[in-house]
């Protein structure tokens, strides 16, 4: 891909995107469709394709494309670690599962029982964005069931593909839900299930929450829309570190780079700057830029960070339930999503259930040593269900910069610091009650859960809104104080929902 890279670049652009992930590909695509000169910097290279992801070291954390080389320093309670980052052409989307859920349209609404006093309200409703739904699921190529899940939001169209037969162990958990009077239904994937002229299919090897799709199957940005955009005319330079925008009368005026093989510096003009690095990556820009000083809500931004509260449920059968190591990712449950009478649950929208269970080298790449290997023993013996809550946007969770500690591109380092409310943790409580009874249902002989502490759906820190003094950016993501600077990446989601916020991104980053 190198005549990519190598493109020669002029001297001004119409339009800069910073990130290739969700936000920045689907915000990059009306601009190249409309003849735009534009050019997109990514922080990390492309992520090879090939026999060797389905080996010992093709889990995403084990790679390359995740680094610690910026760490972020966490504080969640008495607790501290550091955690690094992905960075790669097509954003974490190449390392995720495919889930491609709409939000509900109750989740636009306000639910007073999340939101609180925090102000995150969305400056629209579903209907505003059913549109570019349907346009993002078209470009993902997503698979699904119509009319199946009980809280799917209204429809102008069917999904644009139909879903793969169930595996061995997602007709197992179905079976076990639809008993307890539950209705599962299918989880919309963005996987390629039939081969067609610029389609590969699905071969089922199991191997995609955690990993690149070695068979190109999964349409991550870096496989369906980031080589379409190079083809229509945008110049994508990887390797390139943003660290500064440089602002001026009320725009930015440039933007500052690093290159990260050779420390190269590099400076870009544009009319346009899109903002698209993360919902950490971004509020690390803008505040290392002092763009926070040019916000009427600058004490929003880095603040009212999401992440959903999640666990994985696992339930442990005597026999192996997937020996032939088939996709299992199929099937979710969504009737405790609006907060049924389940035991322990608070008020308000609880979340979703999704089939889940990780393939052994993921268990092995994420687990600490002194259990990784009887659990990678263990969750062949396994099913998981996922369950997800939403959390609630509190102005304490979020990100401030350390000045002191600079990193080798002379970025601040950042700190993050979040704590789960004691509602975001009974609702995930009764989600995995409900988890265990279907699981338990199938037969299984006893469940443990592992709680995810990780922040791959983290959103909210650079939020959109109707009111300037509690929300950074407006409706179409334009940064208010700052006229040509937009944000389209899940920085600007002002609520997590309760499903995966990917397609909720990329439609949002469309719409803007």
């Amino acid at each position: 891909m190198s005549q990519i890279d190598d493109a020669p670049p002029p001297r001004a652009w119409d339009a800069i995107i910073i990130g290739s992930g969700f936000g920045g590909a689907m915000a990059a695509l009306p601009l190249v469709n409309a003849g735009w000169r534009v050019l997109m910097l990514e922080r990390g290279g492309w992520v090879a394709r090939g026999p060797d992801n389905w080996g010992g070291r093709g889990a995403g954390l084990l790679t390359p494309h995740y680094t610690m080389e910026t760490p972020y320093r966490v504080t969640a309670g008495h607790y501290r670690y550091d955690t690094g980052a992905w960075h790669c052409v097509g954003g974490q989307s190449v390392f995720y599962g495919g889930a491609s859920f709409r939000y509900r349209a109750r989740d636009f609404e306000h639910d007073p029982h999340v939101v609180g006093d925090s102000g995150a309200e969305w400056p629209w409703r579903y209907a505003d964005l059913e549109p570019w739904y349907v346009h993002a699921e078209r470009l993902l190529g997503v698979a699904g069931e119509t009319g199946a899940d009980p809280t799917e939001p209204p429809r102008s169209t069917p999904f644009p593909h139909a879903p793969a037969p169930l595996s061995r162990p997602s007709r197992m958990i179905a079976d076990a839900a639809r008993r307890l009077g539950l209705n599962p239904f299918r989880i919309p994937l963005a996987i390629s299930y039939e081969r067609g002229d610029e389609r590969r299919a699905c071969i089922s090897c199991g191997t995609c929450d955690g990993y690149a799709c070695a068979a190109e199957a999964k349409n991550d940005l870096a496989t369906a829309v980031i080589p379409s955009l190079v083809r229509h005319g945008m110049t994508l330079r990887t390797n390139t570190v943003c660290v500064r925008l440089v602002h001026a009368r009320g725009r930015v005026v440039a933007v500052e780079c690093v290159d990260r093989v050779t420390g190269q510096p590099s400076r870009y003009v544009a009319g346009r700057v899109v903002l698209a690095a993360g919902a950490l990556a971004t509020p690390h820009l803008l505040l290392a830029s002092g763009l926070d000083r040019a916000s009427p809500a600058r004490d929003a931004i880095g603040r009212y960070l999401t992440r959903h509260c999640n666990a994985v449920v696992f339930g442990v059968y005597p026999r192996r339930p997937n020996p032939a190591g088939e996709f299992d990712k199929q099937v979710a449950i969504h009737d405790a999503y609006d907060g049924a009478a389940l035991p322990g649950a608070p008020a308000g929208t609880l979340g979703g259930i999704q089939q889940l269970t990780p393939p052994a080298g993921l268990v092995r790449a994420y687990m600490p040593a002194v259990v990784r290997m009887p659990a990678a023993l263990l969750v062949q013996h396994a099913t998981g269900l996922l369950c997800m809550a939403e959390d609630q946007p509190l102005q304490a969770n979020g990100v401030s910069l350390d000045e002191g500690t600079r990193d080798r591109y002379g970025m601040p380092r950042l700190h993050v610091r979040h704590l789960y409310t004691a509602r975001d943790r009974a609702a995930a409580g009764a989600l995995a009650t409900l988890a265990r009874r279907i699981l338990y249902e199938a037969g299984a002989a006893f469940t443990w859960t592992h709680h995810i502490e990780t922040f791959s759906h983290a959103l909210g820190t650079v939020r959109m809104g109707s009111d300037e003094r509690t929300a950074p950016l407006d409706g179409d993501g334009r940064f208010r104080g700052v006229d040509n600077l937009f944000v389209a990446d899940g920085s600007a989601i002002p609520r997590s929902g309760g499903v995966n916020p990917s397609l909720t991104i990329a439609a949002t980053a469309l719409r803007s």
